[in-house]
């Protein structure tokens, strides 16, 4: 049963860094602004990267403005109440509460899209994502291409001086081409800090 006068869902465009999620995101929110219906978009207030904290940015260069939130509290506060669309990406730095705030946006009758990285850079799930693609009515996952052999990557390898980050590592750190590549499950190392390195190269 719908809330309001229109029909609400959630989308979830997920998957590794490099993979164009952002980019696919930008597509579907110019496509809505296109249509004419009412468009905010917001993006982590973590990512700074490419074009500033006021917008969104592919790694090619395309940008739409998107307004930096620290909070699903603070998407919430942000949402004008004629707003037909919410889009959110890297949306795996918010909290929890971005989960209940989808949903709620959605049985308001907001069409809400969500891109974020679905896994951590250990390859575990990242944040909210997990739930999120459970509970979103559409889900898209996208790959990008290994660095090391060409297949499909589904992994984030973090590198630290050019060497695969330990295990250890903090969770979050923002960082782009220098910092990550993308790998598959085959090419992807996460060594803990006790195992001999020279064998993970």
């Amino acid at each position: 049963m719908f809330h309001g006068t229109r029909p609400g869902w959630i989308e979830v465009i997920a998957g590794v860094m490099f993979s164009g999620k952002s980019e696919e995101l930008v597509r579907r929110v110019r496509r809505a602004v296109i249509a004419k219906k009412r468009v905010q978009v917001f993006k982590s207030h973590l990512d700074a990267r490419y074009a500033g904290l006021y917008s969104v940015s592919t790694h090619d260069g395309g940008t739409v403005e998107a307004e930096p939130v620290d909070s699903a509290e603070g998407v919430m506060r942000a949402v004008r109440s004629g707003t037909e669309v919410v889009a959110v990406d890297e949306v795996q730095f918010l909290d929890d509460g971005i989960i209940a705030a989808a949903n709620a946006l959605a049985d308001r009758g907001v069409r809400v899209m969500l891109a974020g990285i679905d896994m951590d850079f250990r390859g575990l799930p990242f944040g909210p994502m997990p739930t999120l693609l459970a509970v979103a009515e559409i889900v898209d996952k996208l790959q990008a291409i290994c660095v090391v052999c060409g297949g499909p990557a589904s992994r984030n390898q973090r590198l630290v001086n050019g060497q695969p980050a330990l295990w250890e590592s903090p969770t979050i750190m923002v960082g782009g081409r220098e910092s990550y590549e993308a790998r598959c499950r085959h090419c992807h190392r996460v060594p803990r800090a006790d195992e001999d390195q020279t064998a993970l190269l």
